[in-house]
């Protein structure tokens, strides 16, 4: 896969090590060289170009137009928006993905068929429910938060009753269970047993419904 990371700070230096050292094809664009190259450090296998990433040569010479996915995370949502709609509708890259500051422009990025990270609200929700949820660990949010997976360990509570007994459609499913150190995927009439680690699909809504089931207290 070929990415381009228009930004070097924090979040996009981290993406661009991660998927060059997935082996992925990674051109990193940031005008600030001597920081971006210190950010990436010594192992980045990309490469990285001074400039713009709004700039229509500077794209060009990182090879957007045989590009998979752009990536805009930069500290500006101004040159993020600007260089992801270039991205999308001059040189039609498949894929972008804008970083987002400001959560309250996110509907407009989407009605402009423009996929978002905002780093201000995923933080947000995740304080809250790590803040409200204290026995749920979530591991990983879909969309904005909407439906996560979270990992529990089986109460005594849950040992003898069955995946069907804590399965509501459209709410939450259990989609994993490690017992003995061994994952496996459960049909609706597996026995849950004291200790076992079970993973959970669960829209955010119906996360006090699954405390509830669970014979867990919620903080308010």
């Amino acid at each position: 896969m070929k990415l381009i990371v228009m930004g070097c700070g924090r979040v996009g230096s981290q993406v661009s090590n991660l998927m060059a050292s997935q082996g992925h094809d990674v051109t990193v664009i940031d005008h600030r060289d001597t920081d971006a190259a210190s950010r990436l450090g010594p192992e980045f296998k990309g490469r990285l170009i001074s400039g713009l990433g709004f700039d229509r040569d500077i794209l060009i010479e990182a090879g957007v137009e045989k590009a998979d996915v752009f990536v805009a995370a930069s500290s500006s949502d101004n040159a993020n928006i600007v260089a992801a709609r270039i991205a999308r509708n001059i040189f039609k890259v498949p894929r972008v993905i804008a970083r987002l500051y400001d959560p309250r422009r996110a509907e407009i990025y989407h009605r402009l068929g423009l996929m978002t990270i905002s780093t201000t609200t995923w933080g947000a929700e995740r304080v809250y429910e790590l803040a409200t949820h204290t026995d749920l660990d979530v591991v990983y949010n879909f969309g904005r938060g909407e439906v996560s997976i979270i990992a529990i360990e089986a109460p005594h509570t849950l040992a003898g009753r069955t995946v069907r007994d804590l399965t509501v459609i459209g709410e939450f499913n259990v989609i994993s269970i490690t017992r003995e150190d061994k994952a496996f995927l459960p049909s609706a009439g597996t026995v849950f047993r004291e200790g076992d680690i079970i993973h959970i699909t669960v829209q955010s809504t119906s996360l006090g419904r699954l405390e509830e089931m669970l014979g867990l207290e919620r903080r308010s």
